[in-house]
C-alpha cells in the first residue's frame, strides 16, 4: 500500500513538474543571445525588461509558436534550425528588424522602442 501512495505521489510530482516547465516559451538561446549582445547593456532600463520578459521579448503567452509582432518579423528572416548557429545573420535579422515599424505605418519602429528601453514586441501580458 505504501508503494502504491509513493507511485502516486511521484505521478502527481511529474504532472506538476511538467505542467510547470510548460508555463514559458523558450527562445532559441542564441537568437537570445544576441539580441542581449547587440541591445543590452548591464543596469538600462531595456536590461530589467528583457531580464522580466526573458523568451516573451519574441514571443507571447505559454506556446513557442506564439509570437509578438517583433518575433514574427524576425521569424520572416531567421531560421531557428538553420540559422541558430549563424552569428552574422542573426545580427543582421536584428538590424533589419529594428528599422522596421513596430504597429504599422507612423509607429515607432522596433529599433526606437528598444533605444527607449522598451521591449520591442511590447510588454508582457
Amino acid at each position: 500500500m505504501i508503494r502504491r501512495n509513493l507511485a502516486g505521489a511521484m505521478s502527481v510530482v511529474v504532472v506538476v513538474a511538467a505542467a510547470a516547465w510548460g508555463t514559458q516559451a523558450f527562445a532559441i538561446k542564441q537568437f537570445a543571445d544576441e539580441f542581449k549582445a547587440v541591445y543590452v547593456k548591464d543596469g538600462s532600463p531595456l536590461a530589467a525588461e528583457v531580464e522580466k520578459a526573458k523568451c516573451n521579448v519574441c514571443h507571447v503567452g505559454k506556446s513557442k509558436k506564439d509570437r509578438n509582432a517583433y518575433g514574427q518579423a524576425l521569424a520572416e528572416l531567421l531560421d531557428k534550425k538553420e540559422d541558430k548557429e549563424n552569428k552574422e545573420k542573426i545580427r543582421q535579422a536584428l538590424e533589419t528588424v529594428a528599422s522596421m515599424p513596430s504597429a504599422g505605418a507612423g509607429s515607432p519602429t522596433f529599433g526606437d522602442l528598444i533605444k527607449e528601453g522598451k521591449l520591442p514586441g511590447g510588454p508582457v501580458e
